[in-house]
């Protein structure tokens, strides 16, 4: 369904990026943040999916200014290899990656017509709690259990639009009490928490729980059509 484009960032790099496109005229536009595993054949999907829900929906390949191309399983070894990843782009000078992010949100608000969201997974939540709190041209924001979102210097941060957060009560590397250390934080963001494990959204993977991708993803769903959806 979708297309790997470019976009420009603000430095003026070039960073791949995939992008669907809806049937009929777009709702709104919708920025998919990937997980530590590259733009790979799960992230696409849920791209498409968000197409297939009337959404222009892209992925920007955040890993693209230190690897371009990685497109990882959920091995323990593609776990290895995408955490070392994730640890040099984040030891990139500011702005970073964050930069790539904005030129998918303005690529995406210019494309659609409409309002933009942001959603992210794992790593890419807590890509888009930054992005919430910090960037221009959002509207909404769904973090699905965004690594280190909940630890004290990220709870710190202030959203700028509506948050919804999707967490894991299983989750080995989320404690459920940094939870709701963050919840009391952030009493205007909603937040969820699911009887399932670290992942639990992504259906190529053992942590998938179908019962609680399902709810979240209805509730992102409702989410986005109540803040992106004139």
């Amino acid at each position: 369904m979708g297309q790997f484009i470019n976009l420009t960032s603000a430095d003026g790099k070039a960073i791949p990026a995939y992008v669907a496109a809806p049937a009929g005229k777009a709702k709104g536009g919708i920025v998919v943040v990937q997980e530590i595993f590259g733009l790979n054949q799960h992230i696409r999907e849920v791209v498409d999916g968000y197409a297939a829900d009337g959404y222009l929906a892209v992925a920007p390949a955040t890993f693209h200014r230190v690897q371009p191309g990685v497109e990882l399983g959920y091995t323990e070894a593609d776990m290895g290899e995408g955490f070392k990843i994730m640890q040099a782009v984040g030891a990139l000078p500011e702005p970073g990656v964050m930069q790539d992010i904005q030129a998918a949100i303005d690529h995406a608000a210019s494309t659609s017509g409409g309002k933009v969201g942001i959603v992210g997974y794992c790593w890419g939540g807590l890509l888009t709690w930054r992005s919430a709190c910090t960037l221009r041209g959002l509207s909404a924001a769904v973090p699905y259990y965004g690594g280190g979102m909940t630890t004290p210097e990220e709870a710190a941060r202030q959203p700028q639009v509506p948050v919804l957060a999707h967490f894991g009560e299983q989750d080995q590397w989320i404690p459920l009490d940094s939870v709701e250390a963050f919840k009391k934080a952030h009493p205007q963001v909603e937040v969820h928490v699911y009887p399932a494990h670290h992942g639990f959204n992504c259906n190529h993977r053992g942590a998938y729980d179908a019962g609680a991708a399902k709810l979240a993803r209805e509730r992102t769903l409702t989410f986005f059509n109540k803040h992106l959806v004139s």
